[in-house]
């Protein structure tokens, strides 16, 4: 095992270190060569470290990097070193991190990163969390406590007797509403279609002036960071009209909530504490290995109602209990990496690769105008849309930059215009992987799209 593990060390070591001058996307030959990994499942054992080189020397390959410094697609972040790190040593403890008498130090370790958490992200104290796979299981989550609690309100106990003739929940969302929450709100029987979508401006952020009448039994579900621009919705000001009238606000804050651990972007947060709840995804701006997200609920007592389990065989204690705040009852213990990334960073490091990220952001857009060609939004955060002219024009440009493999962006359709995203999120993007990136950009757009907009 001790040799395995070294040896694992090494392959691992290496594919990091040849990050820097890979191509982003895999070969052609590559992808191909996975096909050596198929065929029938060998009738005898094979030799540990067979199977590891033959997963290194045909999978590694085939990798798309995006634990390197120029993958901008997504808003995927990488994976921090101390995170890393902790990943394995997790692996290696292999522990389930349901129940205290499972792992006590998996359970001590998401409450700590749950106090640490509510502390920079500036939401209220005492909250509860569940530790899940990413911002479609805490939306998720955060929404079952908010379905819980508008329906206890009614005289309706929906974990005992479900949503069959049950009070009806309206729902409030931005026309730039996240997929997530859609498929979130679908998973918990509310439906995609029978939401209230508010009208949005040029930057995606919901009108306030566009909001219906609210009640003691509607669902209003806030943006902080869209996908596409980057915007936040005015929460402070929903939430005050929401909680007059008795309303649950809930914030999908996947990586705009990052945000608050900054002097300079925090004010596009204001107000955003004193919502109801919120969805945070950490392996995109905290850096961590996938799957990481978590669903925090400013009453503690909702989450745990919506998500509680119980049979005679469970040894539970007076603590807190993971798997009474989560879906999964066994799961990974996600909160060890998540202490790792934020121990290593402590604030004054978490502050510098928010900000960093921010301003590489704002120089692939001065470049990529200063080019001639159309930034489409407030470059206010992380994230950044270009148009290369037409529809055709921009569609030929994005596919010609993934296939160039110097870095990788993905296209989108952004009001309608056809747009390339580029998402900043990593901690591995240094500044000489921005130029060398935005200037492939450039070469190749003024190749297939002669004539800027």
């Amino acid at each position: 095992m001790k040799k395995l593990l070294a040896e694992t060390a090494d392959r691992a070591a290496r594919y990091i270190a040849g990050l820097a001058e890979r191509r982003v996307v895999p070969s052609a030959a590559d992808v191909a060569r996975l096909e050596t990994l198929g065929g029938p499942l060998p009738p005898l054992p094979s030799d540990p470290s067979e199977v590891l080189a033959l997963l290194d020397e045909m999978g590694s390959p085939a990798t798309v990097a995006t634990a390197g410094g120029r993958y901008f697609g997504f808003v995927t972040g990488g994976s921090l070193p101390a995170a890393l790190a902790a990943n394995w040593l997790t692996g290696a403890w292999d522990q389930n991190a349901g129940m205290q008498v499972m792992s006590p130090v998996a359970a001590k370790l998401e409450e700590v990163v749950l106090e640490w958490m509510v502390d920079v992200l500036g939401l209220p104290s005492g909250s509860g969390a569940g530790f899940v796979t990413g911002t479609t299981m805490a939306n998720f989550s955060a929404l079952a406590a908010a379905r819980t609690a508008l329906l206890q309100r009614a005289g309706w106990d929906v974990e005992e007797d479900g949503l069959f003739g049950a009070p009806k929940i309206h729902v409030v969302v931005g026309d730039e509403v996240h997929v997530s929450v859609l498929k979130a709100l679908s998973l918990l029987g509310l439906g995609r279609s029978r939401v209230t979508r508010i009208p949005v401006d040029d930057q995606g952020r919901m009108r306030l002036d566009a909001l219906p009448p609210l009640d003691d039994q509607t669902l209003v579900c806030v943006q902080a960071g869209n996908v596409n621009t980057g915007a936040f919705d005015p929460a402070g000001a929903i939430t005050a009209r929401a909680h007059d009238a008795g309303s649950w606000v809930h914030v999908d804050g996947a990586f705009g909530l990052w945000a608050a651990v900054s002097p300079l972007y925090a004010p596009l947060l204001a107000g955003a504490g004193a919502a109801d709840s919120w969805a945070i995804d950490c392996h995109k701006w905290l850096n961590v290995p996938y799957d990481s997200g978590v669903a925090v609920v400013r009453r503690p007592e909702y989450l745990r109602d919506a998500m509680t389990l119980s049979a005679a065989y469970l040894a539970t204690s007076e603590r807190r209990e993971p798997c009474h705040y989560a879906p999964e009852a066994s799961r990974r213990a996600r909160g060890v990496e998540l202490w790792a990334a934020m121990r290593s960073l402590g604030r004054s490091g978490l502050r510098e690769m928010i900000e960093r990220n921010c301003r590489q952001a704002k120089v692939f857009a001065e470049r990529l105008h200063k080019a001639g060609f159309a930034i489409l939004n407030n470059v206010v955060l992380n994230q950044v849309l270009v148009s290369f002219g037409s529809a055709a024009d921009t569609r030929r440009v994005i596919t010609a930059i993934q296939n160039d493999g110097t870095c990788w962006c993905g296209g989108t359709q952004w009001q309608g215009h056809t747009a390339m995203r580029i998402s900043v999120s990593s901690w591995a993007t240094t500044d000489r992987d921005v130029e060398r990136s935005v200037a492939a950009m450039i070469q190749i757009a003024m190749r297939e799209s002669p004539k800027p907009a």
